[in-house]
């Protein structure tokens, strides 16, 4: 990593977009604004092209994107960015590259978040894991020997989608779980149960069997050897751990989780390091 120096690494989100110069491991300039509301799709462009603007030097090498939204990843198209109703299918790598003259790397916000923890986190330790991000939704990005596993679409870990129960598995593994189940912020729960709530407490453990359930399914299609959890729900790893792994212990083949490692990501600004590191991945494997 010592040999890519500057890198932009962008977080499109459907409320904000962020941009970030990263030197080595490090964001060293940061700019953001708020997504144009417009049903002019050039207009969030246009700002998007100005936010990077904001950061990038003459010496940047390559610029990577995350977006939360469907992408062709091979050639940067993303389709129906959610909360922005003009992208329905935009050709970014293509209108990036012809501004910046730069090598642009476009992915989904998971699988920006799984190779972020491969080069920036604890995913350095580890050669084949999945990263989980268990936030407003829960969704995966996989690393395989290394480096982001290739799909077509983004597809590849959309655990959240598979059904489980009478919905789907992000009904019961994401954030979602307190609002729909406890008509609670899932934050605000985490603060009772801190000062030993029953109610709260009996929440997250509810909430960590279901989660158990899910990285059984991971394990069943996966088995890597770590899952790195990420998103809002991270935070209270320590609240649902035991309940968990309780479930996980079920696991019809015993040895496929005797030596599995399940850590919480401790990157600040992980979403801006995890566009970036698409440019790295990229690279290391051209290498």
């Amino acid at each position: 990593m010592d040999n890519f120096k500057n890198i932009i690494g962008v977080d499109l989100g459907g409320t904000n977009m962020r941009a970030g110069l990263v030197q080595n491991d490090k964001i060293i300039k940061k700019s953001a604004c708020r997504v144009p509301v417009t049903d002019k799709s050039e207009e969030v462009t246009n700002a998007l092209i100005a936010t990077i603007e904001d950061v990038i030097t003459p010496d940047v090498e390559g610029i990577g994107v995350g977006v939360p939204s469907l992408v062709k990843s091979g050639e940067g198209i993303v389709y129906d960015v959610q909360n922005i109703p003009s992208w329905k299918e935009i050709h970014l790598k293509e209108i990036l590259e012809a501004h910046f003259k730069l090598p642009v790397y476009i992915n989904n916000d998971a699988n920006c978040f799984a190779v972020g923890e491969r080069f920036f986190g604890e995913g350095k330790k580890f050669s084949d894991f999945v990263g989980l991000i268990t936030g407003t939704g829960l969704g995966a990005g996989i690393i395989k020997k290394g480096h982001l596993l290739s799909d077509q679409n983004c597809g590849a870990g959309e655990f959240g989608m598979i059904p489980y129960l009478d919905n789907d598995y992000e009904y019961y593994c994401s954030g979602q779980f307190f609002q729909n189940f406890y008509n609670a912020d899932g934050g605000k729960m985490a603060r009772k149960a801190m000062d030993d709530d029953d109610s709260a407490l009996a929440a997250f453990n509810a909430y960590g069997k279901h989660l158990g359930k899910a990285i059984k399914v991971i394990l069943l299609t996966v088995d890597p050897e770590a899952i790195v959890i990420g998103g809002s729900v991270s935070k209270s790893f320590e609240l649902y751990k035991e309940a968990m792994w309780n479930e996980i212990s079920t696991h019809p083949f015993s040895f496929a989780i005797e030596n599995l490692k399940i850590v919480p990501s401790n990157v600040e600004e992980i979403a801006i390091l995890g566009a970036a590191a698409l440019y790295i991945d990229a690279q290391s494997e051209i290498d």
